[in-house]
Parts: structure tokens; sequence; C-alpha cells
């Protein structure tokens, strides 16, 4: 449970739903956020709406495919913005999707980023594992027509300006071990129950951020997750000793943030900002 306290008056001013020890979150919309300024952040991780018709509280996530990717490039523009430098882009998404007519999500992303200013890198291939959601077969067991899906996921590396990281602490966490294994295109961890993450519909699990913020960040890097959901990126950037910026729409999702914070991460400060 989140212990309200009384705020101060600078907190009374504060746009921040919540803000504890280097993690804060706004109750916001990406599209509409202006609190934080352009060149700001170090590194961006997030999983968007995958708008196969999820059941979120406060996004429609069954858009037409042209009506998501014009979502898509306003919200990766926004973070392009929010982006230093030397900033970089780990972005979680379908590798394609057949729900409502096959579509090529994962190029079709990479191809808005890269026309948004964002460079590519390479992709980490997400073996998630998880063969079970599929729910059409196409053709069953004859070549008429059918379906081919891939129980993996993609996570895109992107960055700004350049990919030589010159700014910041300097300073790395990450063991000999950690570094050889996860500088493989290939990951392959288990997906996050509903259950473990406080009932959001559709959260990733910790290991994704931890290893991303490890292997591309340095030590008091500031992370930006503007899909907040549950909270893994933020429980990640606590317990590796970065700052961590969440954004999120939905207030129960923020507030399921701050609970899994507490109890997972041990932030110290209980308060909810009003």
């Amino acid at each position: 449970m989140v212990v309200k306290s009384s705020t101060t008056k600078k907190q009374q001013n504060d746009k921040a739903y919540f803000r504890a020890d280097n993690i804060v979150i706004y109750k916001d919309d990406i599209l509409k956020f202006n609190t934080l300024p352009n060149n700001y952040v170090d590194l961006i991780i997030t999983s968007p709406p995958y708008n196969v018709d999820i059941h979120y509280n406060s996004h429609v996530d069954n858009l037409t495919y042209d009506d998501y990717l014009e979502f898509t490039q306003k919200w990766i523009k926004k973070c392009f913005d929010l982006a230093k430098k030397e900033g970089r882009f780990l972005l979680n998404i379908p590798l394609d999707k057949n729900k409502g007519g096959q579509k090529s999500v994962g190029a079709d992303i990479t191809k808005i980023a890269k026309d948004v200013g964002w460079k590519y890198h390479s992709t980490i291939i997400w073996n998630e594992g998880n063969i079970s959601r599929r729910t059409a077969w196409g053709s069953y067991m004859s070549a008429s027509a059918p379906y081919i899906i891939a129980p993996v996921e993609l996570i895109l590396i992107l960055y700004k300006d350049s990919w030589k990281k010159t700014g910041g602490s300097r300073k790395n966490d990450i063991t000999k071990q950690e570094f050889m294994d996860w500088t493989s295109g290939v990951w392959t961890f288990p997906g996050q129950s509903k259950k473990g993450a406080g009932g959001h519909p559709v959260p990733f699990p910790i290991e994704l951020p931890k290893r991303c913020i490890k292997l591309f960040s340095f030590i008091d890097d500031m992370v930006l997750d503007p899909f907040l959901g549950s909270g893994s990126t933020l429980i990640a950037s606590y317990l590796n000793n970065r700052k961590g910026i969440g954004i999120d729409i939905d207030k129960e999702y923020c507030d399921i943030a701050i609970r899994r914070l507490q109890q997972e991460a041990k932030i110290n400060q209980p308060s909810l900002i009003k």
C-alpha cells in the first residue's frame, strides 16, 4: 500500500506525481509532456503499446495501422528531442504482428525512427519463448495460407548523434561475464507475469532494462521510460545506481510502479506527490 504524506510547498509546485531518491514519475501523456528540457536524458528504454487490442486503462490499442504509425512517429520524435547528443534509445517492439493482418512492425518502426533522426546501431533478439500466446495458424497443416509466428521480440539499439559515449561519470558496473553474455545479439530469458507486476496487462521483466542500463549507460546517468507501465525500468535504474524518470498517462499504472519501487527496490520515501 502506498502511504500518503504531507507535501512541502516546493513539492506542491512540482509537476511530478512521485519523487524519491533520484526517481521521478510523471502522470502525463508523452505527446503533451513539456516538463523536461530538450537534450536532457542519457538513455531511453521503453516498450510502447503494440496496437494489438490490449485492454489498457487509458490508451486505445486498436488504432488503424496508419494511425498507429503516426502515433509512433510523434512519440519517437519527442524522445529524440529529450535525448542528449550522445543519447541512446533501446526500444522493445514486436518483430511483426498478424492480428488485423500481417504487419512488419519492427521494420516499419525502425524506418520511422531513422526518419526522425535516430541513427541505427544494431538489434537484439529477445527470445522470450512464449509461443503459447499464438492464436492463429492460418491454413492449419496446409500450404494454402499458413501463418509464421516467431516467439521473439526486438530491442532496437539507436543513438542520436555519436555512438561513442564520452560524457557522464564514465563509471561502469558491468561484470566481465555480463559483458560477454549480453553483447551477444540474442537474449534468452522469460517474460513477466501480470500478477508479478501488480496486474499491469503487458509488463516487461526487470531483466530487460537491467541489461540495457548496465551495457549502455554509466553510473549516475539519466534513464527515461516514456511508457512507464508497471515500473520495471525505474526499478532497474534505482537498483543499478542510475537516475530514473518515468512517464505514464494512467494513474493506476503510476501507482503500480510506485508500489513496486517500494516493495522490490525498497525505495526510501513512501509518498505520492499531489
